[in-house]
Protein backbone atom coordinates (compact mmCIF):
# COMPACT_ATOMS: atom_id res chain seq x y z
CA UNK A 1 0.00 0.00 0.00
CA UNK A 2 1.57 3.29 -1.04
CA UNK A 3 0.66 6.66 1.11
CA UNK A 4 -2.89 6.91 -0.35
CA UNK A 5 -3.81 4.10 -2.52
CA UNK A 6 -4.80 0.42 -1.48
CA UNK A 7 -4.94 -2.86 -3.54
CA UNK A 8 -6.61 -6.14 -3.07
CA UNK A 9 -6.90 -9.54 -5.24
CA UNK A 10 -9.11 -12.10 -4.44
CA UNK A 11 -10.72 -15.00 -5.75
CA UNK A 12 -14.24 -15.87 -5.73
CA UNK A 13 -15.97 -18.86 -6.43
CA UNK A 14 -18.20 -17.24 -9.44
CA UNK A 15 -18.44 -16.19 -12.30
CA UNK A 16 -17.55 -13.13 -13.78
CA UNK A 17 -20.18 -12.58 -14.93
CA UNK A 18 -22.08 -12.52 -11.38
CA UNK A 19 -19.14 -10.35 -9.69
CA UNK A 20 -19.82 -8.37 -12.77
CA UNK A 21 -23.87 -7.68 -11.51
CA UNK A 22 -22.88 -7.48 -8.04
CA UNK A 23 -21.13 -4.31 -9.19
CA UNK A 24 -23.84 -2.96 -11.12
CA UNK A 25 -26.65 -3.51 -9.50
CA UNK A 26 -27.75 -1.14 -7.41
CA UNK A 27 -29.34 -3.25 -4.45
CA UNK A 28 -26.61 -5.90 -4.91
CA UNK A 29 -24.42 -2.81 -4.28
CA UNK A 30 -26.30 -1.60 -1.26
CA UNK A 31 -25.95 -5.41 0.21
CA UNK A 32 -22.19 -5.94 0.10
CA UNK A 33 -20.35 -2.54 -0.44
CA UNK A 34 -20.61 -0.98 2.75
CA UNK A 35 -18.49 -2.91 5.38
CA UNK A 36 -19.56 -4.23 8.87
CA UNK A 37 -22.17 -2.18 10.87
CA UNK A 38 -22.79 0.14 8.08
CA UNK A 39 -26.09 0.74 5.97
CA UNK A 40 -26.26 1.78 2.32
CA UNK A 41 -28.22 3.75 0.42
CA UNK A 42 -27.84 3.89 -3.68
CA UNK A 43 -29.67 7.18 -4.36
CA UNK A 44 -28.68 6.88 -8.01
CA UNK A 45 -26.57 4.50 -10.19
CA UNK A 46 -26.37 5.02 -14.46
CA UNK A 47 -23.98 2.03 -15.22
CA UNK A 48 -22.58 3.20 -18.12
CA UNK A 49 -19.20 5.88 -19.64
CA UNK A 50 -19.40 9.22 -18.48
CA UNK A 51 -22.79 7.90 -15.92
CA UNK A 52 -22.85 9.33 -12.19
CA UNK A 53 -23.85 7.33 -9.15
CA UNK A 54 -24.33 8.77 -6.28
CA UNK A 55 -24.83 6.79 -2.94
CA UNK A 56 -23.87 7.03 1.23
CA UNK A 57 -23.43 4.98 4.59
CA UNK A 58 -24.62 5.13 7.54
CA UNK A 59 -23.37 3.93 10.49
CA UNK A 60 -25.75 2.01 12.38
CA UNK A 61 -24.54 2.82 15.73
CA UNK A 62 -24.47 6.37 15.94
CA UNK A 63 -26.98 7.28 12.90
CA UNK A 64 -24.04 9.38 11.21
CA UNK A 65 -23.64 8.77 7.49
CA UNK A 66 -22.09 10.30 4.72
CA UNK A 67 -22.46 10.89 1.04
CA UNK A 68 -20.66 9.86 -1.95
CA UNK A 69 -20.47 9.50 -5.48
CA UNK A 70 -18.91 9.66 -8.70
CA UNK A 71 -18.96 8.83 -12.09
CA UNK A 72 -18.20 5.53 -14.38
CA UNK A 73 -14.49 6.21 -16.70
CA UNK A 74 -14.31 2.84 -18.53
CA UNK A 75 -16.65 -0.03 -18.42
CA UNK A 76 -15.92 -3.98 -20.02
CA UNK A 77 -19.24 -6.11 -19.35
CA UNK A 78 -17.47 -8.76 -17.00
CA UNK A 79 -13.72 -7.75 -17.33
CA UNK A 80 -13.28 -4.51 -15.70
CA UNK A 81 -14.64 -1.23 -14.11
CA UNK A 82 -13.08 2.24 -13.71
CA UNK A 83 -14.70 5.11 -11.50
CA UNK A 84 -14.29 8.02 -9.22
CA UNK A 85 -15.09 8.16 -5.76
CA UNK A 86 -15.65 11.94 -3.91
CA UNK A 87 -16.66 12.36 -0.72
CA UNK A 88 -19.56 15.26 0.26
CA UNK A 89 -17.93 16.22 3.03
CA UNK A 90 -15.46 19.15 2.49
CA UNK A 91 -13.18 17.58 5.26
CA UNK A 92 -12.41 14.53 2.75
CA UNK A 93 -11.44 16.55 -0.43
CA UNK A 94 -10.22 14.99 -3.24
CA UNK A 95 -11.04 12.34 -6.21
CA UNK A 96 -10.13 8.60 -5.90
CA UNK A 97 -9.84 6.55 -8.91
CA UNK A 98 -11.28 2.98 -8.14
CA UNK A 99 -10.50 0.16 -10.60
CA UNK A 100 -11.98 -3.08 -10.60
CA UNK A 101 -10.86 -6.01 -13.26
CA UNK A 102 -11.79 -9.53 -13.06
CA UNK A 103 -10.63 -12.38 -14.82
CA UNK A 104 -11.85 -15.78 -15.17
CA UNK A 105 -10.03 -18.57 -13.81
CA UNK A 106 -10.60 -22.37 -13.07
CA UNK A 107 -11.46 -21.63 -9.61
CA UNK A 108 -14.09 -18.92 -10.57
CA UNK A 109 -13.38 -14.95 -10.89
CA UNK A 110 -9.67 -13.42 -10.15
CA UNK A 111 -11.15 -10.03 -8.58
CA UNK A 112 -8.36 -7.15 -8.47
CA UNK A 113 -9.15 -3.94 -6.81
CA UNK A 114 -7.13 -0.70 -6.88
CA UNK A 115 -8.34 2.66 -4.72
CA UNK A 116 -6.10 5.21 -5.23
CA UNK A 117 -6.18 9.33 -4.32
CA UNK A 118 -7.49 8.31 -0.62
CA UNK A 119 -8.45 11.37 1.31
CA UNK A 120 -5.33 12.27 3.85
CA UNK A 121 -8.44 11.93 6.39
CA UNK A 122 -8.95 8.39 5.99
CA UNK A 123 -6.48 6.23 7.39
CA UNK A 124 -5.26 4.00 4.48
CA UNK A 125 -4.92 0.66 7.17
CA UNK A 126 -9.13 1.54 7.63
CA UNK A 127 -10.05 2.10 4.03
CA UNK A 128 -8.33 -0.92 3.17
CA UNK A 129 -9.96 -3.12 6.28
CA UNK A 130 -13.31 -1.30 5.35
CA UNK A 131 -12.27 -3.35 1.28
CA UNK A 132 -11.58 -6.61 3.36
CA UNK A 133 -15.17 -6.47 5.02
CA UNK A 134 -16.80 -5.45 1.83
CA UNK A 135 -15.00 -8.37 -0.19
CA UNK A 136 -16.18 -11.55 2.36
CA UNK A 137 -19.99 -9.81 1.96
CA UNK A 138 -19.29 -10.00 -1.64
CA UNK A 139 -18.39 -13.20 -1.56
CA UNK A 140 -21.28 -14.58 0.61
CA UNK A 141 -23.47 -12.58 -2.04
CA UNK A 142 -22.31 -14.58 -5.53
CA UNK A 143 -20.58 -17.46 -4.61
CA UNK A 144 -24.02 -19.49 -3.32
CA UNK A 145 -25.44 -20.98 -6.44
CA UNK A 146 -28.83 -21.01 -4.70
CA UNK A 147 -31.30 -22.83 -7.53
CA UNK A 148 -35.38 -21.61 -8.26
CA UNK A 149 -37.69 -22.63 -6.09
Amino acid sequence: MSNNTVSLHRVLKASPEKVYRAFTDATAMASWLPPYGFLCTIQQMDVKKGGAYKASFQNFSTGNSHSFGGTYLELTPNEFLKYTDQFDDPNMPGEMITTVSLRKTIAGTEIKITQEGIPAAIPVEMCYLGWQESLEKLAKLVEPEIPDA
